[in-house]
């Protein structure tokens, strides 16, 4: 193994088998539930001793495939500003940058320290796909990691953003009890790509094995069927 080369040591699963509909960042749906399960070699308890005395962790991640590129760009579009304004990439989360790497902070649940899988850590608010590489598991420290002064640049106009959610209660009724909550807070912070307002559009989203399919008009999201995915 080269010194330089980074290992991956878990990884995640989540209700996400695809990235639409994924939060555009961790703990905005603190509701979303996920599992970290380790590889072989790092199915040692002691290496989680003393973690059960933290609330949150960092998980240090990899991008899916299709953030790779062989050159980058020094200038991304994010989408919470449209699709349109340009932003240095090291100024934004976007997963198109030299190196895809993501940094998320999630809420530890549980802990279980001897299961069919080996240690495993079962965590909230995460914004990852379903099967993400994970490289590092950090404890997250209050007194060094929280900055109340701290400013969030063009975020700043766009992190209260939700829309009200319209669930049938038909359908409702057709989303497991313990997924209901989580969805709705999926839905609320607007799934589709900003630079999309068409009324009339029906997206489909995949989710715990179902495909939600919704359209948005104005500041309401409608759901127009839920249906399990063969």
């Amino acid at each position: 193994m080269n010194d330089n080369e980074m290992q991956v040591i878990a990884t995640i699963r989540t209700d996400f088998p695809t990235k639409f509909g994924i939060p555009r960042q961790s703990g905005i749906v603190d509701t979303l539930r996920a599992k970290i399960v380790f590889e072989p070699a790092y199915r040692n308890p002691d290496a989680l001793r003393g973690l059960e005395d933290f609330s949150h962790v960092w998980l240090i991640w990899l991008f899916s495939g299709n953030a790779r590129r062989e050159t980058w760009s020094p200038t991304v579009r994010p989408p919470r500003l449209g699709g349109n304004t340009r932003m240095g990439v090291f100024a934004t989360r976007s997963p198109f940058r030299p190196n895809p790497i993501g940094l998320s902070s999630v809420r530890i649940e549980k802990i279980q320290l001897h299961t069919e899988e080996g240690p495993v850590i079962w965590v909230s608010g995460a914004d990852l796909m379903d099967g993400t590489p994970i490289y590092d598991i950090k404890p997250f420290i209050p007194y060094a990691d929280n900055h109340p002064d701290a400013r969030g640049g063009f975020t700043n106009d766009t992190s209260g953003y939700t829309l009200t959610v319209t669930f049938p209660e038909q359908l409702l009724e057709q989303v497991p009890v313990s997924h209901r909550e989580a969805l709705r807070g999926v839905l609320a912070h607007d799934p589709r790509p900003s630079y999309q307002h068409d009324p009339e559009r029906v997206y489909g989203m995949e989710f715990a094995g179902m495909e939600i399919r919704f359209r948005v008009d104005g500041e309401q999201l409608i759901v127009c069927s839920v249906a399990p995915i063969a």
